[in-house]
């Protein structure tokens, strides 16, 4: 069944590659660098703003630690001015000690959601043994990182909503360009920031990896995204991307790419136009799943 669900969304991934082509104009000024990294089955998104500030959302399952470490080095970064865990799930949350460990961390923004887990517990001792400032979520709150950028909070904890529904949300925006990063947050959220929010976006990230929980069609047909990013591994146990969210996708004429098909996925932009770099070609996959 994973292998159909994977086939199918590589094979419309690869036709609307050829349909819908990405802008040709070249970009100019100054850029910034959205890195959507391949940590298997979980999240870890790295932003390198206009003004050279990074910003690390999320840090994949435990056994993705070293995988972020060893991409943030290869780009030679050696300081994170703001990391922000979006919830406190395991495939979210688990390699941010890790992080911590290997890199200068100026300030932790965390959703505030409580979680009895052992993941939870290292991550929580991590930022107490480095005394790393903290701040919970608000949401409608700006974070004020770089005067180029607009980084809104959309969504984030309260004590009625479990884990993924605490998920902290970002609308980013860049000159005309929008990012709306929508962490594990289920339809019951994509209906309130519809009615609360302007979710329209160029490049969306698909909550909880493509999960039937989420992404239904009026959401999409409010955010008309060009560009949708789905975070998941072709070996997980959930059925991830369902049909459902593909269908949707393919329906709204949206681009999909997912760090399962293409790997580390890397979105370039001047605020004006985009360039969008994958690692590899889903092919390989394809003759896999085959």
């Amino acid at each position: 069944m994973r292998c159909t669900i994977f086939l199918r969304t590589a094979i419309i991934t690869i036709v609307m590659l050829v349909i819908t082509p990405l802008p040709a104009q070249s970009l100019t000024g100054e850029l910034m660098q959205v890195h959507f990294i391949d940590v298997g089955q979980g999240d870890s998104i790295l932003i390198e703003t206009p003004a050279d500030k990074t910003i690390l959302i999320d840090g994949g399952p435990p056994d993705a630690g070293k995988t972020v470490v060893n991409y943030l080095e290869s780009l030679d970064i050696e300081t994170i001015d703001l990391l922000i865990a979006t919830h406190p799930d395991v495939d979210h949350i688990g390699g941010l000690p890790r992080v911590m460990k290997s890199f200068n961390v100026r300030q932790v923004i965390d959703s505030g959601k409580l979680h009895t887990t052992y993941t939870y517990t290292k991550y929580i001792n991590e930022i107490w043994n480095r005394e790393i400032p903290v701040e919970i979520a608000n949401e409608n709150e700006t974070i004020k990182i770089d005067p180029l950028l607009e980084m809104k909070i959309l969504n984030s904890y309260d004590k009625r909503k479990n884990n993924n529904q605490s998920s902290i949300v970002l609308k980013i925006t860049y000159g005309e360009i929008d990012f709306l990063l929508m962490g594990d947050v289920e339809m019951e959220q994509e209906h309130e920031l519809m009615g609360e929010h302007n979710v329209q976006a160029e490049i969306l990230k698909i909550a909880h990896h493509g999960s039937n929980t989420s992404t239904s069609r009026k959401f999409l047909q409010k955010v008309n995204p060009q560009i949708a990013m789905l975070t998941y591994s072709v070996e997980n146990d959930y059925g991830h991307p369902v049909n459902r969210v593909i269908e949707n996708l393919h329906k709204q004429g949206s681009s999909i790419y997912s760090t399962a098909a293409f790997g580390n996925v890397v979105l370039t932009t001047d605020g004006k136009n985009y360039m969008v770099i994958p690692e590899r070609t889903p092919f390989g996959n394809l003759e896999k799943a085959g």
